[in-house]
């Protein structure tokens, strides 16, 4: 994607404060002989350990419209000592997505202020993983998703697609199915490659259903909304849903179903 001039000056003065936070021992050099105008690093101290030329650096730093990899740029990422949320911040202004980000497989071991969470609401509750797996939920959640949270069954891409009886208790299964995939669709490249990859090969070997909505290609964000179910026991059911993501552990949805 191209960037506007007030990205690329947005993006060279953000690379400018980082080297200007950095000394040369900081990142393994030996200070260049002469008087420092600044206690920073000098950009030609920084394109050396960046490993691109001092001209171009600079024209990066001054807002130029120069084209940037993001291979060059998760290198400066590194070489600048970027953290994470600074090193996120760089690819967001360079509107590219990193190659080096670390990929989010479901926990072997859930946090146990995630798996407490639901605990805490009177309302519905569960968190799914980053494949979809209801990792924790509350007792509300398990009594109105019967056939998912009280089964052993706990992704919910299988509950939708291979359990039979999903296909009553959703509302209208095929909006559903297809707004749910869609979702997931958006969320899974974040997660592990070959987890995603197997499952989804997985559900698309046993679920014609989900084949061809798979290839659709849909994409939406998981917004939450309006949710009506048809409970076996209760009858219909109207709720509003909301989703929210954990800060500390990003690979966790919380959802919640109030009443509407």
């Amino acid at each position: 994607m191209r960037l506007s001039s007030e990205q690329h000056r947005a993006l060279g003065a953000f690379l400018r404060a980082r080297r200007d936070a950095l000394l040369p021992g900081d990142v393994g050099l030996h200070s260049l002989p002469g008087r420092r105008r600044t206690k920073g690093l000098r950009r030609e101290e920084a394109a050396q350990i960046c490993g691109i030329s001092t001209t171009w650096y600079t024209w990066l730093e001054q807002g130029r419209d120069v084209s940037c990899s993001t291979a060059t740029l998760a290198r400066i990422a590194s070489a600048l000592h970027l953290s994470p949320a600074e090193r996120g911040y760089l690819f967001e202004l360079g509107q590219m997505k990193d190659p080096d980000a670390a990929l989010l497989p479901a926990a072997s071991v859930l946090p146990e202020q995630v798996r407490i969470f639901p605990e805490h609401l009177s309302v519905p509750c569960y968190v799914l993983d980053s494949l979809w797996n209801a990792c924790a939920a509350n007792k509300a959640a398990r009594n109105l998703f019967v056939g998912w949270l009280d089964s052993r069954e706990c992704n919910l891409l299988r509950y939708i697609f291979l359990t039979p009886d999903a296909r009553t208790f959703l509302d209208d299964w095929e909006t559903s199915a297809r707004r749910v995939l869609a979702e997931f669709r958006a969320t899974s490249i974040h997660g592990d490659r070959q987890q995603v990859d197997t499952l989804v090969q997985d559900l698309m070997s046993q679920s014609p259903d989900f084949e061809r909505l798979w290839h659709n290609q849909s994409v939406l964000l998981r917004a939450g909304g309006a949710r009506r179910f048809h409970h076996p026991v209760h009858g219909p059911v109207n709720l509003e849903q909301t989703t929210l993501t954990f800060t500390t552990w990003p690979q966790y949805q919380l959802v919640t179903l109030t009443p509407r």
